[in-house]
C-alpha cells in the first residue's frame, strides 16, 4: 500500500474540521476525495503532507510511520503535493519552477530522466521552457504546477483542485495526463468536479463536514443516489 492514513483528526485553532478519517491510496492507482467546499478535503492533504499538523491519526507510507515528520522529509520520502492555486514562481522560466521540485537528493540524481518524463507528458511546456510562468494561461500553468511535483519523483502525488477556474477541454485534457501518471506512481486527487473525478478515478471517497460517508469503486459510486443528487445533478 503506497499511502495508508488511519483515522485522521486535525484543524486549525481550536477549530476541528477533520474527524477520524481513513482512506487508501493503492500504488498503480488514481484515488480522489471528493465532497463539497468546506468539507475538509484541502485539509485533508495538508495534514498527510504535515502543514497542518494532526492532532490524532497515523499516516503511513509504503508502511512506514511518517505521521509526525515535517514536509520536507515527506517529499524526501516520496510525498509531492500540487497546491490549489498552484503556487508558481512567476517571474521564473518553466524550466526554472521545474527544477526547483528536484531540490531533494533523490530527485536531483535523476533530474535529466525527470525533465524528459515532464516533456513527454505536458510537450507544451517543452515548447514554453524558456517563458516566464507568470505569462502563460491558467491551463499551461497547472500543467506546470504538476509536472513541478513530479520532479521530486514522488511514490504518492497529492493534487489539490486541478481543474479550479479552468475550461472544461483543459480540464478533459489535465485529468487525461492525471490518469496516465498511475503507470509510475499513486496518485490522491482532491476535487470538487465530481463527474470528472469520477471518470478518471479507480476508487473514491466522499467527505462530508470532516467525515467520511462514502466510498467504494468509482464506477459504483457514480450510481450512488446521494453522489447522483448532491454531485452529479441527476
Amino acid at each position: 500500500m503506497a499511502l495508508r492514513v488511519s483515522n485522521l483528526a486535525s484543524g486549525y485553532g481550536r477549530l476541528q474540521v477533520l474527524f477520524g478519517v481513513s482512506f487508501e491510496a493503492p500504488s498503480g492507482s488514481v484515488v480522489s476525495i471528493l465532497g463539497p467546499n468546506g468539507a475538509g478535503k484541502t485539509t485533508t492533504l495538508l495534514t498527510v503532507m504535515g502543514v497542518v499538523k494532526p492532532w490524532d491519526g497515523v499516516v503511513e507510507l509504503e508502511g512506514v510511520d511518517v505521521t509526525w515528520l515535517p514536509p520536507h522529509r515527506k517529499v524526501e520520502l516520496g510525498i509531492s503535493l500540487v497546491p490549489e492555486g498552484r503556487r508558481l514562481f512567476p517571474e521564473m522560466t518553466v524550466e526554472e519552477n521545474l527544477l526547483m521540485g528536484a531540490y531533494t537528493k533523490r530527485a536531483r540524481d535523476k533530474i535529466h530522466d525527470s525533465l524528459e518524463l515532464v516533456y513527454t507528458l505536458f510537450p507544451r511546456l517543452k515548447e514554453r521552457r524558456k517563458q516566464k510562468a507568470g505569462t502563460m494561461s491558467g491551463g499551461e500553468q497547472q500543467m506546470l504546477a504538476v509536472a513541478r511535483a513530479l520532479m521530486a519523483r514522488p511514490k504518492v502525488l497529492l493534487i489539490d483542485e486541478p481543474s479550479a477556474g479552468l475550461a472544461p477541454k483543459v480540464v478533459a485534457d489535465l485529468f487525461q495526463t492525471i490518469s496516465q501518471l498511475k503507470k509510475e506512481m499513486s496518485v490522491l486527487l482532491v476535487e470538487q468536479n465530481v463527474a470528472a473525478a469520477l471518470e478518471i478515478s479507480d476508487y473514491s471517497y466522499v467527505l462530508e463536514n470532516g467525515r467520511i460517508i462514502l466510498k467504494g469503486p468509482a464506477s459504483e459510486l457514480v450510481e450512488n443516489e446521494h453522489v447522483k443528487k448532491a454531485y452529479l445533478g441527476v
